[in-house]
């Protein structure tokens, strides 16, 4: 689309009075595709030009009549409304997407880093349906920007530090029925409710979970062995999801990482004159930007979530000296991150503007709010379970198990149902909550992920049952009908749709671009043969259909879902 954009700028900025980058930034798409593909609203130069936004669109619009890939040029009200031809956008964007395949709306590398803290599980828990959204909008947004030239750096910040371990480890020692060695992740779980539930009536239960964690802290053997078991346990676990669901992390250090570089923290904060003492506790002051002031270490001495959250972000900017961080957290901690993300400002002006909490609703039962200490939440495996079983039967009902070689239904059942749960989610603007609704997160039709990977892998049944070489080129007239030019045209705004995805840190940009695709093609398949179609035509559509395959797969791909070949 910029090249097009830069041609009509070239012809229409000496009589608009701007310059060819300004005129091109402000070629739009217009609301309703009828209007035209591209259109240039005039009001902004009534004041220099001395005449009415409709006089200066009906002078501009001979300038660009001219143009040998323009159909069509209409002067509605203020606005210059350009139709590309058909042929022209063929010829534009389909040698590109084969010349470039999966590099398609990629750019080259930008020499910036930016880490992405995503994911951030707390141990001694399974592994739930609420960690999914950091975890996919995380590792869509790493693909995004690494597809965009970014070197990323992926940070799982375990949260494996704090009193709930106290209660595990306390909870452990009163019920623990089982060697420590047998102990997995949701035995855990049923410790930590039942001391949640039995601690409301109990204050010595608090105490005593307080104790074990002030053993851990201390370096105690028993408390340390303790910890350490469980964190592994639920490392294991952890590890075990994160495969199935195809994410992988540069670090996973957790809280307890910055353990030992949290006095150094706090010596740097009292040394930039940052930190004032209040009731006894070490703070530092925000009241002149409206907001609470940012707890540091308490009046015993202990530090917070803050004063680790300080360290990690010191050490990420000293280490990976990083263009930005990106904190993928529920919206409930926004205040958490303003008091943050101005303290480190104060600390350092330098790293202003760095920092971005990339916030998100959570997950909600249809009953109430999900929380594990009172065991209401859904497990990530039994939703992944789930998925794979109704994938097996709608393929068993659908019989189209014959297009799979042996052994691939197990594998394509797992990608089915990863393509319906990821999408279900990411398809979704971020900032929203989601109900979890089981016949939602599993619906495979419709709207929905495995519709978008059946019109991939239909696309590659098409040119595998044709027994036919995509040609590397072929007459593009041929493609003229309004259903090609509409698949063309969402061809030609992948590469912005995938910045502006990045810019906004919204993967649902890209999602729904995919169903627009994918319902674009559908449309256009339904109404116009492919192989039967007469040589030129049929070799036209096989480079536009394995184009759209390919957009497809790139879509898929940064998003964070599979893309099977065979469905």
């Amino acid at each position: 689309m910029q090249t097009f954009k830069r041609k009509i700028a070239a012809v229409l900025a000496p009589h608009a009075g701007l310059t060819e980058e300004k005129l091109a930034a402000a070629l739009e798409t217009p609301p309703d595709a009828a209007m035209g593909d591209l259109a240039f609203p005039c009001f902004a130069l009534a004041k220099t030009l001395r005449k009415a936004p409709q006089a200066i669109a009906a002078d501009l619009a001979p300038h660009v009549r001219g143009l040998d890939f323009v159909e069509e040029v209409q002067v509605a009200g203020a606005y210059l409304n350009v139709r590309l031809s058909a042929r022209a956008v063929a010829s534009e964007v389909l040698p590109r997407i084969r010349k470039d395949g999966i590099a398609y709306g990629s750019q080259p590398a930008r020499g910036e880093r930016v880490v992405v803290d995503y994911s951030s599980p707390n141990i001694a828990k399974p592994f739930s349906i609420g960690h999914l959204r950091s975890t996919m909008i995380g590792h869509a947004l790493v693909e995004h920007l690494k597809h965009l030239g970014y070197e990323t750096v992926g940070v799982n910040h375990l949260g494996d530090w704090g009193t709930q371990f106290g209660m595990v480890m306390a909870g452990f020692k009163l019920w623990g029925d089982r060697p420590l060695e047998q102990v997995d992740v949701r035995y855990l779980l049923d410790i930590y409710v039942r001391f949640n539930k039995e601690a409301k009536g109990d204050k010595a239960l608090e105490e005593l979970a307080r104790e074990w964690f002030r053993k851990l802290e201390g370096g105690d053997a028993e408390a340390r062995k303790l910890w350490e078991v469980f964190r592994e346990v639920s490392l294991e676990e952890a590890r075990r999801i994160y495969a199935r669901l195809g994410v992988e992390f540069q670090h996973y250090t957790g809280e307890s990482f910055y353990n030992d570089r949290l006095s150094d923290t706090i010596a740097r904060l009292k040394q930039a004159g940052l930190l004032v003492e209040s009731q006894g506790a070490q703070v530092v002051d925000l009241e002149a930007h409206k907001l609470p002031p940012c707890l540091i270490q308490k009046s015993d001495g202990a530090t917070l979530y803050a004063t680790r959250d300080l360290s990690a972000a010191i050490y990420r900017m000293e280490t990976f000296q990083p263009a930005r961080v990106l904190y993928v957290v529920g919206a409930p901690q926004k205040l958490h991150f303003q008091q943050f993300f101005l303290v480190l400002e104060k600390l350092d002006p330098a790293w202003a503007g760095k920092f971005v909490h990339v916030d998100f609703g959570h997950y909600r039962l249809a009953e109430g709010k999900m929380a594990t200490r009172t065991g209401n939440v859904v497990f990530m495996e039994d939703v992944l379970d789930r998925g794979v079983e109704m994938a097996r039967q709608i393929m068993e009902q659908a019989q189209r198990g014959g297009d799979l070689e042996e052994g691939q239904d197990a594998q394509v059942c797992e990608q089915v149902a990863l393509g319906a749960i990821v999408f279900g989610d990411l398809s979704n603007d971020r900032v929203k909550d989601v109900v979890f609704d089981w016949e939602k997160a599993l619906d495979f039709k419709g709207d929905t992920g495995p519709y978008v990977q059946y019109t991939r892998a239909r696309i590659a049944s098409i040119l595998r049952k044709g027994g036919l070489e995509v040609p590397e080129s072929a007459d593009w007239s041929q493609l003229s009908t309004p259903e090609e030019k509409a698949v063309m045209m969402l061809l030609l705004k992948f590469p912005q749709t995938v910045e502006a995805a990045a810019a906004a840190l919204k993967p649902s940009f890209t999602a729904n671009y995919a169903l627009d695709l994918a319902r674009a093609f559908g449309r256009f398949y339904n109404l116009h043969p492919v192989l039967k179609s007469e040589p030129a035509v049929r070799d036209a559509r096989l480079c536009l259909s394995a184009a759209v395959g390919t957009v497809l797969a790139i879509a898929l791909h940064l998003l964070g879902i599979p893309v099977p070949e065979r469905m």
